[in-house]
């Protein structure tokens, strides 16, 4: 695992987590991974919460180092601008990526695997704020915007944060099968396949970037006001603005039509609806704005690919998972 400074901590304690919880399930076993923490300088790591993590060995003595590498994994976060910079991170991920099995790059990871050239002529992807500046910076590699995880070759990339562990339940089902990969995923309270695909978590987190304040306004108001008539027409005139006018600005920073993130939002308001009440699916398609059941079937299995009603049948599995896990004896 290569990390550095200013790391988002979950990109390299989330993957771990889940690849050496595979030892629970091998009792009789061999260990399954022996994992090496890399980074510009060995010992404490501070990350971009405050908290700091043991780097076992510095870029300079891994660089030392000749033998064959399983995985490896370069960690993502708010410190990526700065290690793009680093001469001697760059060159140790180039040249230890050619004696590895695989290589791994989890969020904004994939931007150091594209600055050495490891990503050309591949599909990858990367947190979702970051995969237009991956596309801009590198045209050469092919950018998976709503991928959770992506695989092309040896070579594999997660979307952001929480994404790196599935792709580390993807390396556990490949490495030691399914069934040793279900009992991590439900040890962990994990979706063996989680549905949809990360595009389903920007619709809210876009309103907190908006620069444009009319359209600032409007995403509030429909975050806000999900089963009102949100058309073109409603929305533009609220914000005093052209229908045309409106719709270009609200692409320019949104990057979607008003359309699309309309339909997003009250997807995200009968998910939050479907999770927290125990209200009817036709109850919530209308309080949410999709005016029939269908619709909002429809809508849930375009971007999350599963239904509402199987949606909400997920959730219930989830949590009581979460409360076997709770309520039932230690951790193995």
């Amino acid at each position: 695992m290569v990390t550095y400074p200013e790391a988002h901590i979950l990109d390299v304690v989330g993957p771990l987590e889940v690849l050496n919880g595979t030892r629970y399930f091998l009792p009789d076993g061999p260990e399954p991974y022996r994992v090496t923490v890399v980074a510009p300088q060995a010992g404490p790591v501070r990350m971009a919460s405050g908290l700091s993590l043991h780097a076992h060995r510095s870029i300079v003595e891994a660089a030392t180092d000749t033998s064959e590498i399983d995985t490896l994994i370069i960690s993502g976060g708010h410190g990526t601008s700065a290690a793009l910079g680093n001469a001697e991170l760059l060159d140790y991920v180039r040249h230890a990526a050619q004696r590895a099995r695989r290589v791994v790059s989890i969020c904004t990871g994939a931007m150091i695997l594209a600055k050495v050239g490891l990503l050309d002529g591949r599909r990858a992807t990367t947190h979702w704020w970051w995969c237009p500046i991956l596309e801009q910076r590198h045209p050469a590699v092919q950018v998976d915007r709503d991928a959770i995880y992506v695989r092309d070759g040896n070579i594999w990339s997660s979307a952001g944060v929480t994404a790196g562990m599935d792709l580390a339940l993807a390396l556990v089902e490949m490495d030691w099968g399914h069934a040793i990969a279900l009992e991590v995923a439900r040890f962990n309270v994990m979706y063996m396949i989680r549905p949809g695909g990360q595009s389903q978590f920007s619709a809210y987190l876009v309103a907190q970037r908006a620069e444009d304040p009319a359209i600032n306004a409007s995403l509030e108001y429909i975050m806000g006001a999900p089963s009102d008539p949100l058309t073109v027409t409603a929305l533009a005139a609220k914000a005093g603005l052209s229908e045309r006018t409106f719709a270009r600005r609200f692409k320019d920073e949104t990057g979607l039509t008003p359309a699309a993130y309309v339909e997003r939002a009250r997807i995200q308001a009968a998910r939050v609806a479907l999770e927290t009440t125990p209200k009817g699916i036709e109850e919530i398609a209308y309080a949410t704005g999709f005016q029939s059941a269908e619709r909002m079937r429809r809508a849930f299995q375009r971007h999350l690919g599963v239904s509402a009603s199987d949606y909400r049948d997920r959730f219930r599995e989830v949590r009581a998972d979460d409360a076997l896990i709770r309520d039932g004896p230690d951790h193995p």
